[in-house]
């Protein structure tokens, strides 16, 4: 049974939202604002938090702003569920830490799929590090070092950055990181998620993330780390 907690201000859609996960087999929690989040976060320690955008006193980006520097939900997966359907909107939810982004109205199905996929967390046969060239990952504390400079990482970057170092020199297009990664059958997902969270990681392992030189893009076709890396 996993924690999942619902951060959203309109209560029935907060009660069809845990109802519906908890006849799923979740444990629920709701709150209707940010400060009442926090302390269910910070007490309760949920595995998964749904968070609406539109909240009173603090907005849903400013609170996973705040869940990502506790030291319990810094790598619990986040999933915004929200009206503002805006690719904008989106792309300021996965800048300001945010695993995946569902507009309302909403399917309760593909809901429950996101969750399910948000949770994924079995890694067999995963060693202790992964290491490309420079880029050392630790597969225990979800930090990478590069040099000297250590990063922590979300649960979905270092899922993100880990297939790709185990796959290294192989090109993903984004549709086959969303299944593979993200766990999504094909034609479901924004490429923009994949996008975003491939600057997060460029941000905490490239010397200059305009100009990668790991975590590169093969135009066209996807991305891919590169199997044999040297310092410029």
């Amino acid at each position: 049974m996993s924690r999942v907690l619902v951060v959203e201000d309109e209560a029935d859609v907060a009660q069809l939202v845990a109802l519906g996960l908890e006849r799923q087999g979740h444990e629920v929690k709701i709150a209707d604002d940010g400060p009442e989040a926090m302390e269910i976060a910070v007490d309760w320690m949920p595995d998964l938090i749904v968070l609406d955008v539109r909240l009173p006193t603090m907005d849903g980006f400013e609170v996973c702003r705040r869940l990502r520097t506790l030291p319990h939900t810094s790598q619990s997966p986040i999933l915004f569920l929200t009206a503002k359907a805006v690719l904008e909107d989106k792309l300021m939810g996965f800048k300001a830490g945010g695993d995946d982004y569902l507009t309302k109205p909403f399917d309760f199905p593909e809901l429950v799929w996101r969750v399910r996929a948000l949770l994924r967390r079995s890694h067999p046969l995963q060693p202790e590090y992964l290491r490309v060239g420079p880029l050392t990952l630790n597969c225990r504390t979800f930090e990478v070092q590069v040099g000297d400079k250590t990063q922590l990482l979300t649960q979905v970057e270092f899922d993100l950055l880990s297939h790709l170092m185990r796959h290294r020199g192989e090109v993903f297009s984004s549709d086959q990181l969303l299944q593979a990664v993200w766990g999504y059958p094909p034609g479901v997902g924004s490429p923009a998620l994949v996008r975003v969270h491939i600057r997060n990681l460029r941000r905490k392992i490239e010397p200059d993330p305009s100009k990668p030189i790991w975590l590169q893009t093969v135009r066209g076709h996807g991305y891919t780390i590169r199997p044999e890396v040297t310092r410029p």
